[in-house]
């Protein structure tokens, strides 16, 4: 079976790696001309993980991450309300880890390459459009820069991993619109510094209204014992000048570093580590309603194109990856290419609506409001609802799909 791959981002390149696995011919297409390490932090959660290390990647992503052991939440004045570990250290089979973007997508680049052969990994071709009939898929591909035609090809099946701005997706849902912006910016910077808590947690500080996210990416200090430290700031702007995804529009670093002053905390200097960033970039908070179906014939959506969601609960590249996984479970089960799509469809599609939703409704942050609504002048130890907050957590992994029993049945 010959198939084509839309998307060189983590989502497609976990495609094609898990389908080569599973023996099929896998071509990949991506739009820019060389495929660099861009972005900042992400995690990867155990389910996701799980499939990486299928792969045979854990070694390798273990020498390049940070193997996340905790996750701490605090209020905006540094109180501590909520405290779990996480991947191994609670309980799971697989670790969770803290990485670069860029430094994952290049070892899945690397990978691929490797595995499949370089000439199955096409830059600089991006898709105009595609025609199907009842024996296969033919895409168009144009060169970006010239905007000529540049190649024509063939197969079985075609999956748009091509992001939240898909083309593929836009063919097949050619009224839906632009993304929908949740009113919400993103302020994303890595700045070098001193470890903060056990040097391998991960923690969410403020409420949705004025929120920091703050972990390490990189496992090697330079020489002066500084790690590299990744860090979202989160402010409800309302309707703001970004309606639409940009990850490189840099921000006033100034600004941000006035908005956070007084979150000086014993254990971390929010605004020191604003200030020690070589740059800030603004990012609106954007995804797209949930879909009823992603499958049309031999065409199907996966990743950000099928589901972009909030950047809440460390999901998005991880349902992802559990795309990757599920669908090649349904090529290798189903009797035709047709019949697994629409296995996929069934079983994802409500899934993965779910997250969305869920990230909608704050996901596991919603327990940052929950403090700051009851709390709005802080607490003492005794005032903190245990229960509440654990329930709110569970559900949301539950959702998610990684709660630690299910998960742990799975090889």
């Amino acid at each position: 079976m010959k198939i084509i791959i839309i998307g060189g981002g983590i989502g497609g390149l976990t495609t094609a790696l898990r389908f080569h696995q599973a023996g099929f011919e896998v071509k990949v297409f991506e739009s820019v001309k060389e495929v660099k390490p861009l972005g900042v932090g992400i995690n990867t959660l155990p389910h996701s993980v799980r499939v990486l290390t299928n792969l045979g990647l854990q070694g390798i992503l273990a020498k390049n991450a940070i193997e996340t052991t905790d996750l701490v939440y605090f209020n905006k004045f540094g109180q501590q309300f909520w405290t779990e570990p996480r991947g191994r250290f609670a309980g799971y089979k697989w670790p969770q880890f803290s990485i670069h973007r860029g430094t994952l997508q290049m070892i899945l680049w690397e990978e691929a390459k490797r595995v499949l052969g370089e000439e199955r990994l096409i830059a600089n071709h991006h898709l105009a459009r595609f025609e199907q009939d009842e024996t296969g898929v033919t895409a168009y591909f144009t060169n970006r820069e010239t905007g000529e035609n540049s190649r024509v090809e063939t197969g079985e099946l075609l999956i748009g991993a091509d992001g939240i701005n898909s083309v593929v997706r836009q063919q097949l849902y050619p009224n839906e619109g632009p993304p929908v912006y949740s009113e919400n910016v993103l302020y994303r910077g890595t700045t070098r510094m001193k470890p903060f808590l056990n040097g391998s947690s991960m923690a969410m500080i403020g409420s949705m209204q004025q929120k920091m996210v703050v972990y390490p990416i990189d496992p090697t200090p330079d020489a002066d014992g500084n790690y590299l430290i990744n860090w979202v700031g989160n402010l409800k702007e309302g309707k703001s000048r970004l309606t639409a995804r940009d990850w490189n529009r840099e921000a006033d670093k100034a600004r941000l570093v006035d908005i956070y002053k007084e979150w000086t905390f014993d254990w971390l200097d929010v605004p020191a580590m604003i200030n020690g960033a070589k740059a800030v970039y603004e990012f609106p908070m954007s995804d797209r309603d949930p879909l009823d179906r992603w499958t049309f014939g031999r065409v199907t959506l996966l990743g950000d194109a099928a589901h972009p969601m909030y950047p809440i609960g460390s999901n998005g590249a991880s349902q992802a990856i559990l795309d990757a996984d599920y669908l090649a479970e349904c090529l290798l089960t189903s009797e035709n290419v047709v019949d697994a799509l629409e296995a996929y469809d069934k079983e994802r599609v409500p899934a993965a609506a779910k997250v969305v939703l869920q990230n909608r409704a704050k996901g596991p942050d919603q327990i940052m409001d929950m403090m700051e609504e009851r709390f709005p002048q802080g607490f003492t130890p005794d005032e903190i609802p245990h229960e509440e907050l654990a329930n709110v957590m569970d559900h949301y992994k539950k959702i998610a799909g990684f709660d630690v029993q299910t998960l742990n049945q799975k090889k």
